[in-house]
């Protein structure tokens, strides 16, 4: 280990911003201490009529390619990182004439502002520092010799150790600037590596990772749970109790599936998955029909509408019991009737882009995927029967798809007149999962004739056709892309049903 304090004798300066540095400069040269510097920084520090060497006089080699390459040589790096208590070290020091550097203050091109500024491609990647994130993260390496400053809001800080101290810095000091040194290089890295990865907006786990809620337990009483990300920047929080594990994850699942439609749409959900959705241009029109497809479902649930709820709609969806509402906005009066609920959370949702990677814990690691944002729409059709959906018939087929998409595989969803009639979810045969749809509709005394049919995977067999024909289905949305197709196919073709396939599977496990 170095020795506790160390005077500085020689120091490093290569900076991007210049102010706060010429106080900087005279404590050094009042301690006599010997400056290396670059290009603009060595102008300036010349400009204060303070002695400073050229790091190109230092390592006999000038600098290159239009600046890339200047401080990266043996000579400044065995400077700052060699062991001034190692024996062999301080031989090779002196065989290869290494200079003794004990302070580095360097900081880093300006990524991030120049990525708010929509430079082109060829300036933002002239922004990427290497040279100076290097000298960093050597500097802060050998803490034990050196000290390091990598921004200009350290200044001050350096200002009172050098006065204090009499040019002087102790262990304690330099490793805490070490500290700083690394979460500024890590900061900088993570930068950059969103920029590459085209995720111009924050990183689930990247971004957030530092901001940690912790929460009153996990799925179950007994399991305790912590959320890492700042729902701040989704929504406002009106009313109500603490938001929980389970109300996360379905407030998540809310989000996803009303983001598919444009048109006024309110939705119920259940455990992750849609219970009933219509989509109508009166909000409280959209919310009773949403309702009547699964009425039992719904207590207990989570309500979520694209658009303003007003206080005819909150006075309609304050008849029954639920957890957590959610939209864009609410009139006064609207949240005046909703807030008679103690603990009902009221979320106001918020404009987003939301992250375009997931991941999830597996086994003893994590698995990331791109977010499926397909949803097989008009250009991805294909029409594999005679019969052809007409208009009515194609807006509902994409209504079931959005909301198949968005239920826990295997899925079947039922819909006629852009409302949800029922699904089947969850289950290990998606002949199940169709019976479990069926028997729901009928349950709730909804009829399917001319309804449509969603699956979320293809039919292997004509099983599935058979039975949605046989209760009343007209038209089908599938992927397609069985061996077996043409089984489902040929039934339809019999008994004048139209099938389209998008050509997406959307599993949801």
């Amino acid at each position: 280990m170095g020795s506790d304090k160390i005077k500085i004798k020689a120091a490093l300066i290569s900076v991007f911003y210049k102010d706060g540095l010429n106080e900087i400069i005279e404590q050094l040269n009042k301690f006599n201490v010997k400056i290396y510097s670059t290009g603009g920084t060595y102008e300036f520090i010349k400009s204060l009529g303070v002695e400073v060497q050229t790091v190109e006089s230092l390592t006999s080699y000038p600098s290159i390619f239009g600046g890339r390459v200047k401080t990266l040589h043996p000579k400044i790096f065995g400077g700052i990182l060699f062991r001034r208590d190692n024996a062999t070290d301080a031989e090779e020091q002196i065989q290869y004439e290494i200079p003794n550097i004990d302070l580095v203050i360097v900081d880093l091109y300006p990524f991030e502002e120049t990525l708010k500024q929509n430079a082109s491609e060829e300036q933002q990647i002239e922004k990427i520092d290497i040279g100076g994130i290097s000298l960093i993260r050597a500097a802060a390496k050998n803490f034990n010799d050196v000290l390091v400053v990598s921004s200009r809001n350290q200044y001050g800080c350096l200002k009172e150790i050098l006065s204090e101290n009499q040019g002087e810095t102790t262990l304690e000091q330099r490793k805490y600037f070490a500290a700083e040194a690394f979460n500024i290089s890590s900061h900088y890295d993570t930068e950059i590596f969103k920029y590459f990865n085209q995720q111009q907006n924050k990183d689930i786990f990247i971004e957030n990772i530092n901001q940690s809620i912790p929460l009153r337990y996990g799925e179950n009483p007994h399991q305790k749970a912590t959320f890492f990300g700042n729902t701040n920047e989704i929504f406002n929080q009106l009313h109500g109790k603490e938001i929980s594990y389970n109300n996360l994850l379905d407030i998540d699942s809310a989000i996803n599936l009303i983001s598919e439609f444009a048109e006024p749409t309110f939705a119920i959900l259940k455990h992750n998955n849609a219970c009933g959705c219509a989509s109508r241009n009166d909000i409280t029109e959209a919310w009773k029909l949403a309702l009547q497809a699964d009425t039992v479902s719904a207590f207990g649930g989570v309500l979520i509408a694209n658009r303003t709820i007003d206080k005819t709609c909150a006075d309609e969806i304050n008849k029954i019991f639920f957890e957590v509402v959610i939209a864009p906005d609410f009139t006064d009066d609207a949240l005046d009737i909703l807030k008679s609920k103690k603990n009902r959370i009221i979320l106001q949702q918020k404009q987003f882009a939301p992250p375009q990677k997931q991941f999830r814990t597996i086994l003893n690691g994590v698995v990331q995927q791109d977010k499926d944002n397909c949803v097989g729409g008009t250009g991805e059709i294909t029409f594999m029967t005679n019969a052809k959906p007409d208009e009515e018939q194609m807006r509902d087929l994409i209504f079931a798809n959005k909301l198949v998409k968005h239920s826990k595989s295997n899925a079947i969803v039922l819909a006629k007149n852009c409302m949800m009639l029922s699904s089947g979810i969850g289950q290990t045969s998606r002949v199940d999962s169709l019976k479990q749809a069926i028997e729901k509709a009928n349950n709730f005394e909804l009829s399917l004739d001319k309804a449509v049919m969603a699956s979320d995977a293809f039919f292997p067999f004509a099983d599935c056709v058979q039975i949605a024909h046989e209760a009343g289905v007209t038209a089908i949305i599938q992927p397609g892309g069985s061996v077996r197709d043409k089984d489902s196919v040929d039934y339809c073709n019999q008994h004048g049903v139209s099938m389209i396939s998008t050509g997406i599977r959307h599993f949801r496990h």
